[in-house]
């Protein structure tokens, strides 16, 4: 399955540094975002840490999905799947022994979503409240649960979904990268398809945009790129309270005739055919 994606990825209006990282490796098709917590630089170190070490744990296992994988296998899912968990408790262990390590980098975590396309199956994971979406046929779902305090409130039936959008707490997550030794992440598996879009965000996006809007910018006639840059300036017109980094994915229909050629001509030109 061939991928277009634009990535773009804002310090926005209040904060003077950029505590988000992603990773991405086209050859993969494999998509990390991690958005950082700490004192100081710690929030940066954390994430940074989180991307990279998945994302190179994903490309040791190019030739044997199998090997070096850390911790219990899940059956119910994929090979694929249970790859980008190894990757993200390698990663957790990591940030851990970092953050208890030194002062400077003391309670430092990171959330995590990453994504990885093989054919038509989609592999999810993940850890805290950045978000993975998937934008088909006009209508936008949310794939991931948020791991927060006002998400878990809303589950038990304490406050509702409005309230806890307002919520003073909002920013409190319940999981995190390196903030214990070993860390549960949610996986899923999903079919996709030609067309479809995969929106991979922190929640700088999300606390500044709703919903509805993000899925009216996915629905324009533009190219992945522009639909990140787009996403992100929009939550800067509303405030920009956060970092905010966006990945839009976009799924090709197979290339045909002076397409496909095209495509060859150009070294596997990978934006949007028109």
């Amino acid at each position: 399955m061939e991928i277009a994606f634009g990535v773009r990825s804002d310090v926005g209006l209040v904060r003077t540094n950029n505590e988000d990282h992603f990773a991405v490796d086209p050859g993969l098709n494999l998509f990390i975002l991690c958005d950082g917590m700490g004192g100081q630089a710690a929030g940066e170190v954390a994430s940074r840490m989180g991307a990279e070490m998945i994302l190179e744990h994903c490309r040791e296992g190019r030739q044997n999905l199998r090997q070096g994988l850390e911790g219990p296998y899940h059956e119910e899912f994929s090979v694929q799947t249970n790859r980008l968990l190894s990757g993200i408790r390698i990663s957790n262990k990591a940030i851990y022994e970092a953050a208890n390590g030194s002062a400077a980098t003391s309670g430092m975590g990171s959330t995590v979503v990453a994504v990885q396309v093989s054919g038509n199956v989609m592999s999810v994971a993940h850890v805290g409240d950045s978000r993975v979406y998937l934008f088909r046929n006009g209508e936008l779902r949310q794939l991931t649960e948020d791991h927060s305090l006002v998400r878990e409130q809303v589950r038990q039936g304490l406050i509702s979904a409005e309230e806890a959008e307002h919520s003073e707490l909002a920013n409190v997550i319940l999981r995190a990268l390196g903030a214990e030794p070993t860390v549960v992440a949610d996986l899923d598996e999903l079919w996709v398809g030609a067309k479809d879009q995969i929106l991979l965000c922190s929640d700088g996006l999300t606390r500044m945009v709703p919903d509805a809007q993000i899925a009216k910018l996915l629905a324009t006639d533009q190219t992945p790129q522009e639909a990140a840059d787009r996403l992100v300036e929009s939550a800067n017109e509303s405030g920009g309270e956060d970092n905010t980094t966006v990945i839009v994915a976009r799924l090709l229909p197979p290339a045909r005739g002076w397409r496909r050629w095209l495509r060859f001509l150009k070294g596997g030109d990978r934006s949007w055919p028109k």
